[in-house]
C-alpha cells in the first residue's frame, strides 16, 4: 500500500510565506499526476495546484503568480511554495497522487491534510 504524508502547514501572517511537503511511499512503480487540493469551512475541496510526470504545471486561478508547484521524482516528492498568502487561502491542504503500483494497476491516494491558518 502507498501513503502520502504531508507536512510544512501552520499559523503565517498575512503576505508571509509558506511550503508544504507531500512524500509518497510504499509498492511504487510510478507517479504519474501529483497535486495539492484545499477545503476551508463551509466550501468545497478545489484543486490549488497540479503537476505532471513530466513537470508540466498547472494552477487555479485565485493562486496564479503566488504559488508554485515542483516535484523531486527521487524522492517521491512533491512541494507548494506558498508566497504573499492571503487570509482567503484558510484552509486544510491536501496532497494526492495517481500512482502505478507495483502490481501495475493505478489508484488515487490522499494524504491527510495539513492545515494552513493566514492571520494577522
Amino acid at each position: 500500500q502507498v501513503q502520502l504524508v504531508e507536512s510544512g502547514g501552520g499559523l503565517v501572517q498575512p503576505g508571509g510565506s509558506l511550503r508544504l511537503s507531500c512524500a509518497a511511499s510504499g509498492s511504487i512503480f510510478s507517479i504519474n499526476v501529483m497535486d495539492w487540493y484545499r477545503q476551508a469551512p463551509g466550501k468545497q475541496r478545489e484543486l490549488v495546484a497540479g503537476i505532471t510526470s513530466g513537470g508540466s504545471a498547472s494552477y487555479a486561478d485565485s493562486v496564479k503568480g503566488r504559488f508554485a508547484i515542483s516535484r523531486d521524482n527521487a524522492k517521491n516528492t512533491v512541494y507548494l511554495q506558498m508566497n504573499s498568502l492571503k487570509p482567503e487561502d484558510t484552509a486544510v491542504y491536501f496532497c494526492h497522487a495517481v500512482i502505478l503500483s507495483s502490481s501495475k494497476r493505478y489508484n488515487d491516494y490522499w494524504g491527510q491534510g495539513t492545515q494552513v491558518t493566514v492571520s494577522s
